[in-house]
C-alpha cells in the first residue's frame, strides 16, 4: 500500500498522519518525540513533571519543569530539525497557564491539552506571545471524549476569544493513563472489564466519535476552513487506522505502541513490562486525581489497594490533589516507573498493552501504522 494522505494542520504537512501522544513522567521526552518527527509524523513531548532529573528539581519542582520545556524542544529539535514537535500539557497541572507559556516562548508547534477543559489555553497562548513578541503561532489543540465536551470547549472559544482548535484530538475509552470518562462511562463501554479486546462496543462510540465530527465540522464552517481530526485510545495497528480513517478522521494518536520503541525515553525495564504484561494484568485503577487510570497490574497497585501510602513529600503537580488525604502520590509513583523502580510504580498503558512483543523501531511502528 502507499503512503496515507498527510494530516494538514495549520500550516504544517504532516507526511504521516501519525501523532505520538504525550506519556509522563519522562515516557515522552525528546528521544521519543524527536524520533516520530524525524519519521514524518508529530513528536510530543509530556510536560508531567519533565524536570525530574533536572537540578533542584526536588526543592522547586516548578522551576525544574519549566527549564526543562526548553531543553527538551531543543534537544528534540536536534534529532528534527524539520519536523512538527509539541506538547501535552495537562489542564490539571498546578500553574497550568505558566507551562502553556513556557512551551510557546520555547517555540512548541503544537500544544495538545486535556485532562480537564482547557477553557484558557487560547489567552494563556497569547500571553505568552505578547510578553515574549514571538511572532510565531503555536497551534492548539483540546482532547475531548464526547460531543458535549467537544461543544462545550468549541463554543467557549468561539465566544471568548473570537477562535476555533487548530486541531481535536479524540481519546476514547481503549486510552492509557488519565481517562476522560467514569468508571460506569466505561463499563458501558465495555472497557473495564479483563478482556476488553472481546468486550468493548467499538460500535458505540464510533457513533460519538460521528457526533464529534460534527460538531468540530460546524465550528469549521463557521470559521471557513476545515479542522482536523485525530482519534486515539487503543490504536495499535494499520487496520486500526484504517478504520479510524473510514470514520472521517484526519490522522490518530497513538501512544502505548511507541513505548516498546528503541527510541522511547522510558527505561528498559519498564519496556519489558508491556511486553510480559497479559490480557488480564491491564486494569482500571483509581487514580489519586479521582479519575480512573489504565495501568498495569503490580506490587505497587496491590499495595495501594490495601490502603493509603502516604506521600513523603508534596512536589505540587496537580491542581486538586490533597497531600493529607490522597492515597499514594502519583509524581513519585511515576518517577519510579521513569527511573526503572517498578516495585514502586505506578505503570500507565493502553489497552493494547499487552499485544507488544518485542522491542521495535519509531521507523517500524511508522511504516506498520500506515500500512507502507
Amino acid at each position: 500500500m502507499g503512503k496515507m494522505k498527510p494530516l494538514v494542520i495549520g500550516d504544517f504537512t504532516v507526511e504521516r498522519p501519525v501523532i505520538q501522544g504525550g506519556m509522563g513522567v519522562g515516557i515522552s521526552l525528546h528521544r521519543l518525540a524527536g524520533a516520530v518527527a524525524k519519521a514524518g509524523g508529530v513528536g510530543i513531548i509530556s510536560t508531567a513533571q519533565i524536570g525530574f532529573r533536572e537540578p533542584g528539581f526536588e526543592t522547586n519542582p516548578l522551576k525544574a519543569n519549566l527549564r526543562a520545556i526548553g531543553l527538551e524542544l531543543r534537544k528534540a529539535r536536534e534529532i528534527a530539525p524539520k519536523g512538527v514537535i509539541g506538547f501535552n500539557i495537562m489542564v490539571a497541572t498546578r500553574q497550568y497557564g505558566e507551562y502553556v507559556k513556557a512551551a510557546v516562548k520555547a517555540g512548541a508547534d503544537l500544544i495538545i491539552s486535556g485532562a480537564g477543559l482547557p477553557v484558557s489555553l487560547p489567552e494563556y497562548v497569547e500571553e505568552a506571545r505578547r510578553e515574549s513578541g514571538i511572532e510565531k503561532r503555536t497551534l492548539i489543540a483540546p482532547i475531548v471524549s464526547t460531543a458535549k465536551s467537544a461543544g462545550v470547549i468549541c463554543k467557549m472559544w468561539d465566544r471568548k476569544y473570537g477562535k476555533a482548535p487548530d486541531l481535536v484530538v479524540i481519546e476514547g475509552p481503549l486510552a492509557g493513563g488519565h481517562l476522560g470518562f467514569s468508571r460506569e462511562q466505561l463499563g458501558e463501554y465495555g472497557a473495564d472489564t479483563e478482556d476488553v479486546e472481546a468486550s468493548f462496543k467499538s460500535e458505540e462510540y464510533d457513533r460519538e466519535i460521528g457526533k464529534i465530527l460534527d460538531v468540530v465540522k460546524g465550528y469549521g464552517e463557521k470559521y471557513g476552513r476545515h479542522i482536523p481530526v485525530v482519534t486515539a485510545g487503543g490504536i495499535y495497528s494499520h487496520e486500526d487506522v484504517v478504520h479510524q480513517m473510514s470514520l472521517g478522521a484526519d490522522g490518530v494518536q497513538a501512544a502505548t505502541r511507541f513505548v516498546t520503541t528503541e527510541e522511547c525515553d522510558a527505561p528498559e525495564s519498564y519496556k519489558q513490562a508491556y511486553i510480559q504484561a497479559g490480557k488480564r494484568d491491564i486494569v482500571i485503577t483509581k487514580s489519586p486525581v479521582g479519575m480512573p487510570g489504565r495501568a498495569i497490574v503490580n506490587p505497587f497497585l496491590e499495595r495501594a489497594a490495601k490502603g493509603r501510602i502516604a506521600p513523603e513529600r508534596c512536589y505540587g503537580c496537580l491542581e486538586k490533589c490533597e497531600p493529607s488525604v490522597t492515597p499514594y502520590c502519583i509524581t513519585s509513583a511515576l518517577v519510579h516507573a521513569a527511573q526503572g523502580k517498578l516495585e514502586d510504580a505506578l505503570l500507565f498503558c493502553g489497552s493494547n498493552a499487552w499485544r507488544a512483543e518485542r522491542i521495535e523501531t519509531v521507523e517500524q511502528v511508522m511504516e506498520e501504522l500506515t500500512g507502507e
